[in-house]
């Protein structure tokens, strides 16, 4: 009897020694591995205590030595469960709140007083004495309520523990599943041992979960040395992957979806993980009220795609998966440059955009205005510009101020643009000039156009302040001929000459120019 227990003390104590061990080992080298370590090494030392515990235990002569030596196992029993499943939150990512910690903690807690003051209330163990058949050191114990409440959450902890390992399983490299093994292994050998305790399978009078954990430590001390256990994981790749800005959607070579990013959940709230290996074209027609504006072949390229469901505009890449397991697959990345393209856009409209009437400015004109004339020469269509000049602005700005002149320019721009429709070309060519391009338009059609907005103009005037502002406008046209080559720099001068005809002949009217000198 006394080399039974003699090896089971020994078997115990080597459990302690080799987490003693491992606790020891990952703190002096804890420069060498992630903040995780220090979970490990908590856990690892409780463990230790658990185990030397268990064996000294069996070593005292005294019912009493034997309740002291059992609270001492009740600190690794309560708390290294609980404990555990922390170490595999935050080994595959989860993000634990102090509340959630707390709450893990409590019933350990809890547990660590009935056990203390058991003799009080007898709600741990209603009977805790030497067996009467067996005899010292071993125990004869019935267990309370709360023994069955500390059992029931320690295996729920290393329950719930194994399986987020085990889901992980499929998902992670190769090279990181010795480490999945070893966390699975902690959990589920004495948690297996534990539940056979408990159904009374094992020899009667000691515990032999201590026993097994020989084992899962041993595979903590295999996995650290072969795999890096702690110091490279499989949950960095998969913060990286979720940390990154742009979204990642992954396919395989059939096009269906095995793999996206959070920034992908930001993008498209609508995707769920019940899509997975559904057809990516399936999802977007589901996720997307437009056609996929661009093609899965494409891959090396990139396109502009603008959503309507969020108003976003993505830079979209397709990039071949380079993964042994799925050739042909694809990796499309979306880099939301909404807030760019709102800059380029606002940096155009300051280049083009004249700041106080808000049309084009002069530089937008020649910019467009040269490829419609060129446009109109090639199809031999008609093509006229009319320059408008406000009559006698600057007695308005000497009657109101400047700050009225900068409203009525404003006004007219608008009362002009109202006219008119998106064929034609209008601008501020400076100061109270404006400038419009009429494609498509003989001096005759122009004329009639150039009299409605003259008259527009005439009979909307501006009130600013109780005071009434009227403003006539004075307008010059002039038509490239199809018979001579103009440029449009002689075609603007003929117009310009046109403008002092009309403002000599009184203003508030629109003159034509019959003819334009060809350059030589």
């Amino acid at each position: 009897m006394h080399s039974q227990i003699t090896t089971i003390v020994t078997i115990f104590i080597t459990t302690g020694v080799l987490n003693l061990y491992l606790s020891l080992h990952v703190l002096i080298k804890r420069h060498h591995y992630t903040k995780i370590i220090y979970l490990f090494m908590v856990y690892t030392a409780l463990i230790a205590v658990y185990c030397f515990s268990a064996g000294f235990g069996l070593l005292a002569t005294s019912l009493v030595g034997v309740k002291v030596w059992t609270f001492f196992q009740y600190l690794g029993i309560a708390v290294t469960p609980p404990l555990g499943l922390l170490l595999v939150l935050q080994y595959l990512g989860y993000s634990v709140t102090k509340k959630v910690f707390v709450a893990l903690l409590t019933i350990p807690s809890v547990t660590l007083f009935m056990v203390a003051t058991n003799d009080l209330h007898h709600l741990h163990y209603k009977i805790f004495e030497f067996d009467a058949v067996l005899g010292k050191p071993y125990i004869y114990q019935e267990i309370g309520l709360w023994y069955s409440v500390h059992g029931a959450f320690i295996f729920a902890s290393m329950l719930v523990a194994f399986f987020l390992l085990l889901f992980r399983w499929r998902e992670t490299d190769k090279v990181y599943r010795p480490q999945l093994f070893a966390l699975m292994g902690s959990q589920l050998l004495p948690m297996t041992m534990a539940f056979i305790y408990s159904l009374g399978l094992t020899p009667r009078g000691f515990d032999p979960v201590p026993a097994v954990l020989v084992i899962s430590s041993s595979l903590f001390l295999w996995a650290i040395r072969s795999s890096s256990l702690f110091r490279n994981m499989p949950v960095a790749k998969d913060r990286i992957f979720n940390s990154i800005n742009d979204g990642v959607v992954v396919l395989d070579n059939q096009h269906r979806l095995i793999e996206y990013n959070q920034a992908c959940i930001q993008m498209f709230p609508e995707l769920k993980k019940s899509m997975l290996g559904m057809r990516y074209q399936d999802i977007w027609d589901i996720l997307i009220s437009i056609p996929m504006p661009y093609t899965l072949d494409a891959v090396g390229t990139s396109q502009e795609v603008w959503l309507p469901e969020t108003g976003r505009t993505y830079q979209v890449r397709l990039s071949a998966l380079q993964q042994p397991n799925y050739q042909n697959g694809l990796v499309i990345i979306f880099n939301d440059i909404t807030e760019l393209k709102d800059l380029q856009l606002k940096l155009e409209h300051l280049a083009y955009f004249d700041e106080l009437t808000q049309i084009y400015n002069r530089r937008a004109f020649f910019d467009k205005c040269m490829q419609l004339y060129a446009e109109a020469k090639e199809q031999n269509t008609p093509f006229t510009v009319m320059l408008m000049d406000i009559d006698f602005f600057k007695k308005v700005n000497d009657t109101y101020g400047h700050a009225v002149g900068d409203q009525v320019l404003a006004h007219v721009a608008q009362v002009c643009k109202s006219q008119l429709t998106d064929k034609e070309l209008f601008a501020r060519y400076g100061g109270e000039e404006f400038i419009l391009a009429l494609p498509n338009y003989s001096v005759v059609e122009a004329e009639k156009l150039a009299n409605q907005i003259r008259q527009a103009v005439e009979n909307t005037p501006l009130t600013v302040e109780n005071t009434v502002v009227v403003t006539t406008i004075s307008g010059g046209l002039a038509e490239a001929t199809t018979d001579l080559e103009v440029t449009l720099s002689q075609l603007l001068n003929a117009a310009d000459k046109a403008l002092y005809k009309a403002k000599s002949k009184g203003r508030n009217c629109v003159y034509r120019e019959q003819g334009i000198e060809n350059e030589q």
